[in-house]
Formats: C-alpha cells, structure tokens, sequence
C-alpha cells in the first residue's frame, strides 16, 4: 500500500470515526422520534431536545464533509522534525520507543472504532424494543417509593384518581395510614410477575425519570391464581384496593383482560 493510499484511509477511518457515526446516530434518533418509538428509550419530555440536538449535529456533519479529506486532522503543526527524536523518555526514566506507542494508539483507535462502529450499526438494525420482563424482575425491591409526593402519600390525603402503577407502588410500600386507601377503586395496566406468597401475582411497570438507565421496577400485589397468567403477560385490571388485618395492601380484581403490550410501555 502506498503512502497516499494509507494516508487516504486514515483519513477516511478519521472522518467515519468523526462526523459519520455522529451522522448516523443523529439520522436513526430523528426517526425513532418521527415514529413515536424514541420513547422507548428516553422520556416525552425529552424527546424534543433529543431530536433538536440530532438535528444540529447532522446539520455540523454535512457542514464537515465539505472540508477537503484529511483537513480535520491537519493542526498547523510541523511534525516532520520527529525524526530526530527517535524515542520520547517515560514517566520512570525508561526511554519508549515513539513506534511503540504510535502502535499502541492505533490499535486502541481501531479497537474503539470497531466498538462505536458495532454499537451504531446494531442501532439501524435491530429494532426498537422495550425493556426486558426480566431486567424489571431483577430490578424489583431496589426502590421502596417511587412517587414524588412520599410525605402526602404516608398521610393518606393524596388523590388517587390519576394514580398509575408507580404510585399506587408508593402508596402500598410507603403509606402509614393504609385505611384511608382501603376501597378505591383503580384501572391499570402492566404486566405479570410471579408475587412473593406464591399464591398471587403482581401486577408489574417500569418507571423512568429521565430515560431507560434509570429504569425502576414498580410492583402491586394482586389476588390473582398465579397460573392464569404467563409471566410477562401484559393485563388491564379492574378492581378495588383493600387493606389486609396486618395494614397491608393489595388489589382485589373485579375484571382481568389480557392486553398487548401498549406503544409506550412506561410510565413516567
């Protein structure tokens, strides 16, 4: 290979490593956000922050392509008086040869490259997809209240009218005065996990904050024969809050329906 051809190809790696992956990152971000599916990674809320910043980012990527090849890596620097200084001294008075550790950064260059390459190119190929049944299995008891408002929740005075799985999870794990929840009636939607007695199910939602990291587990037992349902089985359940002789919680079904998972699987 001749010189201009390798240093053709560095500069091509360099370009691809640079504006192309942040090109390609931008473009499946904007479609994620056009169809809707971006939720499944990160919250509304910060859907149109995303999409802007894909914007701007593939907007500075086409901008980029127009320097001539090989410019972005051209710092005005006069690197052929090398030469001369054949070996560079390390940090314990040992001399390293400036061939090894050019070596050494090119190996850790292609090995990153071949990394952020995979990792965008899983992106455009593998489909959207929620969080798994299992990693909410695994995360489950790792948070013990979800719901912002713990101190009106422990009170008992909350309104409950819009609560979903998340903070009716609070309510159950952090209300001290559990009569005054005792009868409410709720509608909600989740998926089945196996309960703790055996003798149930629990009725299971991830809630995210910001975006799938900070995915938590919310769980509410429910009065349910443990081998009606598959586990993961997504379900609506209709039915009344009851306090056990021991001040907890649980939900009493009227009405069970076996659903399919819904567009936007978390709550917020």
């Amino acid at each position: 290979m001749s010189e201009q051809t390798a240093t053709r190809a560095r500069a091509l790696g360099t370009r691809w490593l640079g504006v192309g992956l942040a090109a390609v990152i931008s473009v499946v971000t904007l479609g994620l956000g056009l169809t809707g599916r971006l939720n499944l990674y990160i919250s509304p809320e910060s859907v149109w922050f995303a999409c802007a910043a894909a914007v701007v980012t593939l907007a500075g990527a086409i901008w980029s392509c127009t320097l001539p090849l090989g410019e972005e890596g051209d710092h005005g620097h006069d690197h052929g008086h090398g030469h001369a200084a054949a070996a560079v001294e390390g940090t314990e008075g040992r001399e390293v040869p400036a061939s090894s550790r050019r070596t050494f950064g090119a190996v850790a260059a292609v090995t990153g490259g071949v990394i952020a390459s995979g990792v965008v190119v899983a992106g455009l190929i593998l489909p959207p997809a929620s969080l798994s049944v299992e990693l909410a299995m695994s995360r489950a008891g790792e948070q013990s209240a979800l719901f912002v408002g713990a101190d009106t929740v422990a009170l008992g005075v909350a309104d409950t009218s819009t609560f979903g799985v998340g903070d009716w999870a609070s309510v159950f794990s952090a209300a001290t005065n559990t009569a005054a929840y005792d009868g409410a009636a709720v509608t909600l939607r989740g998926f089945v996990t196996p309960g703790e007695s055996g003798d149930g199910v629990n009725l299971t939602r991830l809630v995210i904050t910001h975006c799938v990291i900070d995915a938590q587990t919310a769980v509410l037992p429910v009065d349910v024969k443990a081998d009606e349902y598959a586990t993961g089985q997504w379900v609506e359940i209709t039915g009344t809050v009851r306090a056990d002789a021991d001040g907890k919680l649980h939900i009493e079904p009227t009405d069970v329906v076996a659903i399919d998972e819904p567009g936007d699987p978390y709550e917020y």
